[in-house]
């Protein structure tokens, strides 16, 4: 399992410990987790940029997984759904970490990073982050709705393939000075490109960075 970890640039100062505890959660799952900031000295990324990233990482194939966060954690988990084959969950708290993890087989976790993270606002973070990832995940819940619950998940996908569009139309129908700063974000373009399954996309960023 390759885990992406990438935050606005709002909540620099949360990203090495977002990305030390997302690698505790992750361990006994084997997971790979990848750190793509944002960090001090790079550019200033929104959160619909961030989401951005979110939508190329998971629709190239080279990611199975993204915590991501802003500072309410809201806005992020918003962006990121209006994105094709993103299915996120925010996550203020270990139960709706729990039950996002058993019953909406989704991809990617939104975390409050700002709001109410105050005095042990990381022993939060960290317990979230252990719920979300305990195993097994999306197994349905509680045991006697599983199936339907399973079921439900499924047909949710369904009508989020229906109704949305694919990543590469979204990126070709938004302004470049929205989505030209991610494409110089080449830690995580030359990841996607070295990573990906998703050929069409791979091209369009090929062409978009020479």
């Amino acid at each position: 399992m390759k885990i992406a970890l990438i935050q606005a640039s709002t909540q620099i100062a949360r990203n090495h410990l977002l990305f030390e505890e997302t690698k505790r959660a992750t361990e006994h799952l084997g997971a790979e987790v990848f750190n793509f900031g944002v960090v001090e000295n790079e550019e200033n990324f929104s959160y619909i940029q961030i989401s951005l990233c979110v939508g190329l990482l998971l629709n190239s194939g080279a990611i199975d997984y993204v915590v991501t966060g802003c500072s309410s954690g809201n806005g992020m988990a918003i962006a990121a759904n209006a994105l094709p084959n993103v299915i996120c969950g925010y996550l203020p708290t270990p139960s709706d970490a729990f039950l996002f993890g058993r019953i909406n087989q989704g991809n990617c976790a939104s975390l409050s990073l700002g709001l109410n993270f105050g005095w042990g606002g990381e022993i939060n973070l960290r317990f979230t982050l252990e719920k979300l990832f305990e195993a097994p995940m999306n197994t349905g819940y509680p045991v006697e709705s599983a199936e339907r619950k399973k079921r439900d998940a499924a047909r949710f996908k369904a009508i989020k393939k229906l109704a949305q569009t694919d990543m590469l139309s979204v990126l070709t129908g938004l302004e470049e000075e929205l989505v030209s700063p991610i494409f110089r974000k080449r830690e995580l373009i030359d990841f996607i490109l070295e990573n990906a399954t998703n050929s069409e996309l791979t091209a369009f960023l090929r062409a978009k960075i020479k």
